[in-house]
């Protein structure tokens, strides 16, 4: 088995697929069951997650040298903190109605485990560069997510995309999608289709 480092492009690609961190990881499961009710908080805190774990991982690889190994998770936490409060500001004063929707998940950010895992598994033993692939791969991911679960709660719960009627008017809209039971429907079966399919390729195509 290799040993070897995977390269900054490669930890770019995994983070997206490979290694989704909410389809094959299961990190960040709270705002993927909070606000994927539609496509327009879903993405907003898709942006915000990115903003504070992209920073966080910079952060992180900047002063790895100086992290101690008891302190490490303090020091993380009090990282992504101070990223969250900037997006969490930022929100409120651009994006006031989004901000008040969202509510209290902007702030849970800083106990995002997926932020937190990136931190103790890439950017305090990497260099800047594969911190920053290894971010933008894991965020794109998790928008990945965010956006399938999204879309197909909207659709389906309410006949649209990003507030645009796409159904006709007599669609019933299957109101519990977009319901809290409904997050958890929708992620169960969006995992299950990605499972049959991560097994079938592997049968189809063994290492």
């Amino acid at each position: 088995m290799s040993t070897s480092t995977p390269t900054p492009m490669e930890r770019l690609i995994q983070g997206i697929l490979p290694e989704n961190p909410v389809y094959r990881g299961l990190l960040g499961l709270c705002p993927t069951l909070a606000v994927t009710n539609s496509l327009k908080p879903a993405l907003t805190m898709a942006a915000a997650t990115a903003f504070v774990l992209i920073c966080a991982n910079i952060m992180t690889s900047l002063i790895r040298h100086l992290l101690k190994p008891h302190l490490r998770i303090l020091v993380f936490t009090l990282t992504i903190a101070t990223f969250v409060t900037i997006a969490d500001k930022i929100l409120a004063a651009y994006l006031y109605s989004m901000s008040k929707q969202l509510g209290p998940y902007v702030p849970l950010i800083i106990v995002n485990c997926l932020i937190i895992s990136r931190c103790e598994a890439c950017s305090s033993k990497q260099p800047l560069l594969p911190s920053i692939m290894d971010g933008i791969g894991m965020s794109l991911g998790f928008a990945l997510a965010l956006a399938s679960i999204a879309l197909v709660r909207e659709v389906l719960g309410m006949g649209s995309i990003f507030g645009i009627q796409v159904l006709p008017s007599a669609w019933p809209g299957w109101g519990i999608l977009v319901l809290p039971p409904g997050a958890f429907l929708t992620l169960g079966m969006l995992l299950g289709l990605v499972n049959w399919w991560t097994h079938r390729k592997k049968t189809h195509h063994p290492a």
